[in-house]
């Protein structure tokens, strides 16, 4: 049987949580290879203008691949917000609805990406925290600072986690500073480091 190997990927949930939700969806949706008709719609031709077969063709595989879309996207949503968004007639229509409601708007995200500058500002590590607990901590900040549009590069947090960590770790910030460049230091080196 050719279908032994095969994997069914779990449709990722929508919990809320719209900018990790979002980037779930579009992967899986680019992994069964309908994300183009999500983003760019189905492309009818000019009206008045008549299609060749292929074309017509064409034009009812995109149609079928936005039935499948839209399935995946009815099964990845609640069924209160389902029922706000059935009127929708194409997977396009349903994704920028959810996105203009769920995405937030600029002014409230440009708050949300202050607040979250200033949790990275203030950001120390705590007295008997452990080095996994802290980078994650600051991952979680740093990784939510991009989401909301942030371009925190990877030499800043290196910078910010050696300038805060405790005391008890100085000779180990010492031997890292001395032993690497931290322009070149990767968050994964600094972690094992």
């Amino acid at each position: 049987m050719a279908s032994d190997n095969f994997v069914q990927l779990a449709i990722p949930r929508f919990d809320g949580h719209y900018d990790h939700w979002s980037m779930l969806m579009e992967n899986f949706l680019r992994s069964k290879e309908y994300w183009q008709v999500v983003s760019d719609g189905i492309l009818e031709p000019p009206k008045g203008t008549a299609a060749s077969n292929q074309h017509k063709a064409e034009i009812e595989a995109m149609k079928l691949k936005d039935l499948k879309a839209k399935n995946y996207l009815f099964k990845a949503i609640d069924r209160t917000i389902l029922e706000t968004i059935l009127c929708k007639d194409t997977s396009k229509h349903i994704w920028d609805s959810m996105k203009k409601k769920y995405q937030g708007t600029t002014r409230a995200k440009r708050q949300q990406l202050q607040a979250l500058c200033t949790d990275f500002e203030l950001l120390r590590m705590k007295s008997g925290e452990s080095v996994t607990d802290y980078f994650s901590r600051t991952m979680a900040i740093v990784n939510q600072m991009r989401i909301h549009g942030n371009q925190t590069d990877d030499v800043t947090v290196v910078e910010k986690i050696i300038r805060s960590m405790t005391p008890k770790y100085n000779y180990v910030v010492c031997s890292i500073e001395e032993s690497n460049d931290i322009d070149e230091l990767s968050l994964d080196e600094l972690q094992s480091s």
